[in-house]
């Protein structure tokens, strides 16, 4: 079979990850995928935030956790990287180039042996304080709306089956 498509059929979500760094290496290679994203017109309107300082991620925890309602939880499962990916709302297509930067990089992670999992709620955390800030302090100026984060690491146990697929799934028009 095909790499890439082998790739896209195995990859799952990762739900517990070890507390060990990636390589700079495995990284760039995941950022890098999401750059190659296909973007609205090719005008490239996400940005990638890459948290890998302890701290910070912490206060990302906390923020994702609350918003989610289940304080003391860390919604990124210990995964040592968080990729937030956010889009430039004056682009037609944000939402949906977003949406494409994360999975480029959910796959590139698969790709190389990395656990990953897709995570909610960065459009509510740049919505508040903690995300404002941390443009501010980035230098980040624009009309940006969190899509999601890509959280990624080395998976602490073995990945699950995929589940059967659901009929009526694809429909033909010929």
């Amino acid at each position: 079979m095909n790499e890439t498509l082998k790739v896209l059929e195995e990859r799952r979500s990762c739900r517990k990850f070890k507390p060990d760094m990636i390589t700079e290496e495995e990284l760039n290679a995941v950022i890098k995928a999401g750059t190659y994203a296909p973007t609205g017109m090719g005008k490239q309107s996400p940005i990638i935030i890459v948290i890998t300082n302890k701290e910070k991620r912490e206060e990302l925890v906390k923020v994702n956790a609350e918003i989610m309602g289940r304080e003391g939880i860390d919604p990124f499962y210990g995964a040592p990287v968080i990729l937030i990916v956010l889009a430039d709302k004056n682009s037609f297509t944000y939402k949906e180039d977003g949406s494409l930067v994360i999975g480029n990089m959910l796959n590139a992670a698969e790709s190389l042996g990395l656990g990953s999992i897709w995570i909610h709620r960065a459009k509510e955390e740049f919505e508040r304080d903690f995300g404002k800030n941390l443009l501010k302090e980035l230098g980040i100026e624009g009309d940006y709306e969190g899509i999601g984060h890509c959280a990624i690491g080395y998976r602490d146990g073995e990945k699950s089956p995929a589940a059967p697929r659901k009929e009526n799934y694809v429909y033909f028009v010929k």
